[in-house]
């Protein structure tokens, strides 16, 4: 098994397949989807606080957190979105 083992590409470059194109993704898709799950979160938590179930302040908190990091991805992939996609275009 040993025998089969090429070393050229570790040591030369140009020995090396070339490296697969990214795959293009709509990530509005995934930072909407993760944003609706915090704000859901953040919802049920704020409603169990309200009920009076303790130490929920610092659970709602991180879902707060959770849901303003969604909206800054969202906002983040509306100005640099023709970026990601030019590098997952097909040519």
């Amino acid at each position: 098994m040993v025998n089969t083992m090429k070393f050229a590409p570790i040591y030369d470059p140009s020995h090396r397949r070339p490296a697969p194109k990214p795959v293009q993704v709509d990530l509005r898709k995934v930072f909407m989807a993760g944003t609706a799950l915090w704000a859901l979160a953040l919802i049920i938590c704020s409603i169990l606080m309200f009920l009076g179930f303790g130490h929920m302040l610092v659970k709602v908190q991180i879902c707060a957190f959770g849901t303003a990091a969604g909206i800054c991805l969202l906002i983040w992939e509306f100005f640099d979105r023709w970026d990601y996609r030019r590098l997952g275009a097909d040519d």
